[in-house]
């Protein structure tokens, strides 16, 4: 299985799934210039947001230590410990703070 983001030119495989660890993220470079995020939970579901933190500018939020707060996965910056939810990007400190989302899936890898 791979996980695959949507970006502006469709579909763009990531990673195998195996790559994933639960509770820790992977960066990913995209086609325009910017990161990702990429997390999988206990469950097995993956997700994606930008990898910049808003409040400090560095591309480290797939560093950050991940965890849940009222049934909602999120990720705590390793800078400032502000708390992302992983499925709506939405600062969960601050209101006015989001981070950019991804749509994810996992595909078959094709033999």
């Amino acid at each position: 299985m791979t996980v695959e983001l949507q970006v502006a030119e469709g579909w763009l495989t990531v990673c195998e799934m195996s790559a994933l660890v639960p509770g820790r993220g992977v960066a990913a470079l995209l086609p325009d210039g910017s990161q990702a995020a990429v997390f999988v939970d206990r469950k097995g579901r993956a997700y994606a947001i930008g990898n910049r933190d808003p409040f400090t500018g560095a591309h480290v939020l797939s560093r950050g230590l991940v965890g849940s707060a009222a049934g909602r996965a999120f990720v705590a910056s390793p800078l400032l410990k502000q708390r992302f939810d992983l499925e709506s990007g939405r600062c969960l400190d601050d209101d006015e703070v989001m981070v950019r989302t991804f749509p994810v899936r996992t595909a078959a890898t094709s033999a």
